[in-house]
């Protein structure tokens, strides 16, 4: 059933892999972004409209102009070390900018929500892997954000009927199969786009975290989701508030996990080079084991993982990565 969808944040790395899922299945997209991390040409069709959260007055005539079965929000700041240097960033864009926009949709009648939120609400996990039952206990400003807004979600249901699914998201990864679109942070701080720029020449080096971790090998371990599994994912869950109209949270990923060590040893097998690792100390906060237990959005969604291998994901970041240093200097 083909339907009006407002994208917001749309022109960034998840946003804009949603926003060509959406227009693949048919549906009409209007993308809201402000580009202040994202990018004009990596909205590949629908209506753009630049602007803030932070405008009201612009979020009213948005939702006047159109007639929307939903809201997909990916317009949040994600990086965890500048949130807990620059707190009132993320407080205002993640929680009060969210605010504006719920109170846009409460305002103009669009009742369903899909939440963009994160493995970081659950801080330094209890146990792994982490279903929905796990304790939230957030341990930076990031996750205290995506937590209180997950919050919020629940009171505005309760209050106006604001339906919403959350989608944690443990390390979203990869890039468009077909080689459009892929990942473009500034600063990039993901482990598998940092390996693939020391082999295309745009970094120097890759610096280890620590080596002396509980785990097999001395290294994190992460539980990686291709970004088109997430995509699906996410049209799944408009699927599942359009049929049930009942709110839900649920964690997404492949459920096994990877170390650092050996994504570094697969992205050398992908591509033939060999990744110059500097070694550095842990960075406080990151815990040993962090891997997702997805078996509620699989029974609930219907969601399973396409691109579960490891070298897939890897072969797809690179083809983007060659892509992009074809266009630009060296960054160190």
């Amino acid at each position: 059933m083909s339907a009006k969808y407002l994208v917001v944040g749309g022109a960034g790395y998840i946003g804009s892999h949603m926003v060509k899922a959406l227009l693949q299945a048919g549906h009409d997209v209007v993308i809201l972004d402000d580009l202040s991390t994202g990018y004009r040409d990596a909205v590949v069709g629908g209506e753009f409209i630049r602007g803030s959260l932070a405008d009201e007055r612009m979020l009213d005539s948005v939702f006047t102009s159109h007639r929307f079965a939903a809201v997909l929000h990916f317009a949040s700041f994600i990086q965890v070390g500048e949130s807990v240097a620059q707190p009132a960033k993320y407080y205002a864009n993640n929680v009060a900018n969210t605010l504006n926009l719920l109170n846009a949709m409460v305002r103009h009648g669009v009742r369903d929500f899909v939440f963009s939120s994160t493995a970081a609400i659950f801080g330094e996990p209890q146990y792994v892997p982490i279903d929905e039952k796990h304790t939230v206990a957030p341990i930076n400003p990031y996750g205290v954000s995506k937590a209180m807004v997950e919050q919020v979600l629940r009171d505005y249901d309760r209050a106006y009927g604001l339906k919403s699914v959350c989608l944690r998201y443990f390390n979203a990864c990869g890039a468009d199969p077909q080689g459009e679109l892929g990942e473009r942070h500034q600063p990039e701080t993901h482990l598998i786009p940092l390996a693939l720029q020391t082999l295309s020449g745009r970094r120097e080096s890759l610096t280890m975290f620590g080596r002396d971790y509980d785990t097999p090998d001395g290294t994190c371990i992460r539980d990686y989701v291709h970004i088109v599994d997430l995509c699906q994912a996410h049209l799944l869950a408009l699927d599942h508030l359009r049929v049930s109209g009942t709110s839900a949270a649920f964690n997404l990923g492949n459920g096994g996990g990877f170390s650092v060590a050996a994504v570094i040893a697969a992205v050398e097998r992908v591509t033939g080079g060999n990744v110059p690792v500097v070694e550095g100390t842990r960075r406080e906060g990151d815990p040993a084991r962090l891997v997702a237990d997805s078996r509620l959005a699989r029974k609930i969604l219907g969601w399973k993982p396409h691109y579960a291998e490891l070298e897939l994901i890897i072969a797809h970041a690179w083809a983007w990565e060659q892509k992009q240093a074809a266009h630009s200097t060296a960054i160190d």
